[in-house]
């Protein structure tokens, strides 16, 4: 991806920000958010900093400490470079990028791509994805989900290898060793994701030490919805300082409780209680496709390759290792009232 004049401006913008923020970060981060909405045109763009101003006028806003927290113990680099390919890269350019292919190509594309890679022969494709991802580039998709477990260290060569693109990587806390942070650190596009159980705690520390941003995961049954509902969850997650809190249905979880934990994702960011962002991993996704094309979609890629429209339940929709990605997604997200069959 080229840098672009506007592009240069915001980075430059933005690194100026995170250096005054230490002095006075209430007033730097509205600032930075006036700035950011005066200049926004696309329709997300305008709908996220309208959101973000409102939220700001809180002067109790929790959500003050999770940014002061973040610009003072993540490295700047990586604050820069993840958060630019997230914020310009997918959601600004590639979000018009995406609207104007759906509507030539006939068909919706997703603004994040997931990919199950936690089955040894993913790593025999490691190239069908790396064309993917190439491929989704060209149509607008900056943004990249990994689940992953022993799987984690071996893939990281193909995230170095799209450095435009913001990956966020899930794995467990514990395949976080030196190593593993060592080769972690020289990627400034990754954000780590881990599962929140006992181990995490110790996980999360190497990770502050290290300035990497984190965040982590739960996965979710009908047994949790009281204490996601009542906050307990999100309560607790913020000791470890992760900047989401992603919560995942387990397979069986019924659609009733997913949409109450939806729900109570929503709720806990517009009270602003607590210093982590909730996100529920399959609905605040289709919701955000929504803002960026009128019809939500969603892609999810298992371990074999077989691609699944809205979550990992659906029907397969084709086979990544034997079908370019474009072509997948004519078959797995036509548009209303427009048949495309796989070529």
């Amino acid at each position: 991806m080229e840098n672009s004049m506007s592009k240069i401006i915001i980075e430059t913008t933005v690194r100026q920000t995170l250096k005054s923020l230490k002095e006075d970060p209430k007033r730097s981060i509205r600032n930075l958010v006036d700035m950011a909405l005066q200049f926004s045109k696309g329709r997300f763009q305008s709908r996220f900093f309208e959101a973000a101003h409102t939220m700001l006028e809180n002067e109790n806003s929790a959500y003050y400490d999770l940014i002061y927290n973040a610009t003072n113990h993540i490295e700047t680099e990586h604050l820069i470079k993840f958060g630019m390919n997230l914020g310009y890269n997918s959601f600004t350019w590639g979000a018009q990028h995406i609207r104007t292919n759906e509507n030539v190509l006939g068909f919706n594309i997703p603004w994040v791509i997931f990919f199950q890679m936690d089955q040894p022969e993913c790593l025999e494709h490691l190239n069908q994805y790396h064309e993917a991802i190439k491929e989704g580039e060209e149509l607008g998709i900056y943004s990249w989900m990994l689940f992953t477990q022993a799987n984690s260290l071996k893939i990281l060569p193909l995230v170095q290898e799209h450095p435009d693109s913001a990956f966020f990587l899930f794995c467990d806390p514990k395949f976080i060793t030196p190593i593993f942070l060592e080769k972690v650190s020289q990627i400034k596009h990754l954000m780590l994701i881990l599962r929140y159980n006992d181990d995490a705690d110790e996980a999360c520390a190497m990770l502050r030490d290290a300035g990497l941003p984190y965040s982590v995961f739960y996965s979710y049954s009908s047994e949790d919805a009281e204490s996601i509902t009542n906050g307990e969850l999100f309560r607790n997650a913020q000791q470890l300082h992760p900047i989401f809190t992603v919560l995942i249905p387990q397979p069986d979880c019924p659609d009733k409780t997913r949409q109450m934990v939806y729900q109570a994702s929503v709720q806990a960011r517009n009270k602003q209680y607590f210093q982590t962002l909730p996100w529920e991993l399959y609905d605040d996704t289709r919701s955000l496709d929504k803002i960026i094309s009128d019809d939500a979609c969603c892609m999810f890629i298992d371990g074999q390759g077989n691609v699944h429209g809205a979550n990992h339940t659906d029907n397969v929709c084709g086979n990544l290792f034997q079908c370019s990605l474009t072509n997948l997604m004519k078959k797995a997200n036509p548009k209303k009232n427009v048949q495309h069959t796989l070529q």
